[in-house]
């Protein structure tokens, strides 16, 4: 028999996905009562989530989301509470977990910071949540977005156009999205490369539900840089043991592909930061801080 480890690396990442959608269906039929999360692994795209997803994973006292993504706090809300529940432990597998020491639930869905119906979804269902956004410079962010984005077909604009055409492009979609909680906008959700690195708003849109003792915010870079460290604060968030995974290798699906094409410009950097200037510093003074970039 091929364990879960194996299967995620053999199997390829599509029909992996529609390996989990099956499993979470076959649940969901299923009179059997399963938790909901304890911890929200809330953004931001492109930030470290999917490497975060996986070392959290291995810990031996979290229990992840049958699949990283769930989306239920942003396309998928009218599937339902059970549907949701579907994507974790049973209460019986929890209840004997627990009983061993501390055990907790999670999943990470980083398109939930951004999303203009996802605080007030998840405060309305799990009020109790942990909350970890991991926020990474939002120059970097929005390159490796929009590289994201070329390597998936999805995105035939340079950068320097895809930028310029933004708000066009996500402005009315935005409206749209608060107007009809319904709405599914793809735009919003691939191309918002600058709109996503304006964390403050996101944060405090997310801090209008849940107490501030409830969100850890982290750099991404810490994570790489001086990754045991930095776990260390999740996991002690989150509320479990002290406990490393055997590598802190970067886990993202585009990790070990090269760069697409030249580098950033350095003009079209310069003028970036520049961008996020007020933006960093609205973030700093809300969270307390120094400036995470400059």
């Amino acid at each position: 028999m091929i364990g879960g480890g194996a299967l995620k690396r053999w199997v390829p990442r599509r029909q992996r996905r529609r390996l989990a959608s099956v499993r979470v269906a076959t649940r969901n039929r299923l009179p059997l009562t399963r938790v909901l999360p304890d911890a929200l692994v809330i953004g931001a795209q492109r930030a470290g989530t999917s490497s975060l997803y996986k070392y959290l994973e291995a810990h031996p006292q979290l229990h992840a989301s049958v699949r990283k993504e769930t989306e239920y706090f942003t396309f998928w809300h009218e599937r339902g509470e059970r549907w949701y529940r579907a994507h974790f432990p049973t209460e019986m597998r929890m209840a004997a977990a627990r009983r061993r020491g501390p055990a907790r639930s999670f999943e990470a869905t980083p398109y939930y910071l951004f999303h203009p119906h996802a605080p007030a979804r998840a405060a309305h269902l799990v009020p109790g949540a942990r909350l970890i956004a991991m926020l990474r410079d939002p120059v970097d962010r929005a390159w490796s977005h929009w590289q994201h984005e070329v390597r998936g077909g999805r995105e035939r604009l340079s950068f320097d156009e895809a930028i310029a055409a933004e708000a066009a492009r996500i402005g009315p979609e935005e409206e749209r999205l608060l107007a009809d909680p319904t709405y599914r906008s793809n735009p919003h959700h691939r191309f918002s490369y600058l709109a996503r690195g304006r964390y403050a708003v996101q944060l405090e849109r997310w801090l209008a539900h849940f107490p501030r003792e409830q969100l850890l915010v982290v750099r991404s870079e810490d994570l790489y840089t001086d990754p045991a460290v930095t776990f260390r604060r999740i996991v002690e968030h989150i509320g479990v043991e002290p406990w490393e995974p055997t590598d802190f290798r970067n886990h993202s699906y585009d990790g070990l592909r090269p760069e697409s094409g030249p580098p950033m410009a350095p003009e079209t950097r310069a003028r970036l930061v520049q961008h996020f200037d007020a933006d960093n510093r609205r973030l700093a003074a809300l969270l307390e801080s120094a400036p995470m970039w400059s």
